[in-house]
């Protein structure tokens, strides 16, 4: 099973930066508030870009670097997507 890192985008039009294996299932837990700290009081929240990986340890570096970017850079990611 792939790996994904996903921005979602926020209510407040914020990006959050993550990995899962299963898309749809995190998003959902984001929605109802089991997600991450930062996403529970900025619901709802939608995909707006992806990518997939083989393994865990190449998604985990990928979701640091997109992490480091600045918000104008993720925005150039999304709109690309």
């Amino acid at each position: 099973m792939p790996f994904h890192v996903y921005l979602l985008r926020c209510a407040d039009n914020s990006l959050y930066c993550g990995f899962c294996k299963d898309l749809q299932a995190r998003k959902e837990m984001h929605n109802v508030g089991k997600g991450a700290k930062y996403t529970r009081s900025r619901r709802p929240v939608n995909i707006v870009y992806t990518e997939e990986f083989t393994t865990r340890s190449e998604a985990l570096r990928r979701e640091a670097h997109i992490k480091k970017l600045t918000k104008a850079a993720k925005e150039l990611l999304v709109a690309r997507n």
